[in-house]
C-alpha cells in the first residue's frame, strides 16, 4: 500500500513497541522516517531492522537542547515534515504515599513537557496540511489506584490535542490524539511486575474484547491519522483499546 507515498515523518520514542511498529508501517506505506530514541544502541538496532528509509537521531524529549538538535537534523534531512508522531512516553504506577518529586517530574517531563516541546520545536517545519498525532492513552478518562501521575499526564496530552489543533488550524495542520489500550511492551518495564500484571488482568476483565492490544493494532490507527483518509479529523481522540475506555 502507498497511503504515505513521498511523505516525510518524524516519530519520537521509536526504538521499540508502538513507535517501532508505526515506523515499520509508515515505511511500508511509502514514507521516509526520522526516528528518535534516548539510547543510541537501541536506536541503531531499530534502524538496522527498518531499512534505509529510516534515519536515526538520538534525542531525549526531556531536553530542549536535544529537541533543537532534532529540529536541525529534520531540517537538514527533509526540509519540511508531513507527519509528526509524538510518541515518546512512559507509564509508572505507585501508591500515593510512595510518590516523590522525582517520580512525578519524570513522567510529566517525558509525557507532557516532551510532547509539547516536540510539537513546538518542529512546528515551523510542518508543511501546511500536515498531520500531528499525540500518543495519549485509554486511561486519560479513567481512574485506577496507583495510576494517579501517569493517568494525569495522559489527560494532559488529550487536552493538548484540542488546544494545538485550534492553534495550528490556520495552516490546515490537523492535530489528533491516539489512545491505546494496554499493550505489553518494555514501556512497563520500570513498574513492579505484579502491578502491571494486576492492571493487565483488570483491563482484560473490563474491556469488551477481553484481551490486551498489540503494537501493530495501534500503529494501524496512527497510519490512518497520518493519511488523507482522516482528512476531516482534528482535535479528536482515536481510541484503540478493545472498549476499555467506554464501558
Amino acid at each position: 500500500m502507498t497511503r504515505l507515498m513521498n511523505k516525510t515523518a518524524v516519530i519520537t520514542g521509536g526504538t521499540t513497541g508502538i513507535g517501532f511498529e508505526t515506523a515499520k508501517q509508515f515505511v511500508a506505506e511509502g514514507a521516509r522516517v526520522i526516528l528518535t530514541g534516548q539510547n543510541e544502541e537501541r536506536l541503531q538496532t531499530a534502524v538496522s531492522k527498518l531499512g534505509e528509509a529510516v534515519i536515526p537521531i538520538r534525542a531525549d524529549v526531556r531536553s530542549l537542547l536535544d529537541l533543537d538538535v532534532l529540529a536541525a537534523g529534520v531540517k537538514a534531512e527533509f526540509g519540511q515534515v508531513d507527519i509528526l508522531f509524538a510518541n515518546a512516553g512512559i507509564g509508572l504506577f505507585a501508591p500515593l504515599a510512595a510518590i516523590d518529586e522525582r517520580f512525578y517530574d519524570n513522567q510529566f517531563d517525558i509525557n507532557v513537557k516532551g510532547v509539547f516541546f516536540t510539537v513546538q520545536k518542529l512546528a515551523e517545519l510542518l508543511n501546511d496540511g500536515a498531520s500531528v498525532i499525540l500518543n495519549a492513552s485509554a486511561v486519560n478518562e479513567k481512574g485506577v489506584a496507583m495510576g494517579s501521575v501517569y493517568f494525569a499526564t495522559k489527560a494532559a496530552v488529550r487536552s493538548l490535542a484540542r488546544t494545538l489543533a485550534a492553534e495550528l488550524a490556520s495552516r490546515q495542520i490537523r492535530v489528533n490524539a491516539i489512545s491505546p489500550g494496554l499493550v505489553l511492551t518494555n514501556f512497563q518495564s520500570n513498574s513492579p511486575p505484579e502491578v502491571v500484571e494486576n492492571f493487565g488482568n483488570y483491563v482484560k476483565q473490563t474491556a469488551p474484547l477481553g484481551r490486551l492490544g498489540k503494537p501493530e493494532e495501534i500503529a494501524a490507527g496512527v497510519v490512518f491519522l497520518a493519511s488523507d483518509e482522516s482528512s476531516y479529523m482534528t482535535a479528536a481522540d482515536l481510541v484503540v483499546d478493545g472498549g476499555f475506555m467506554n464501558v
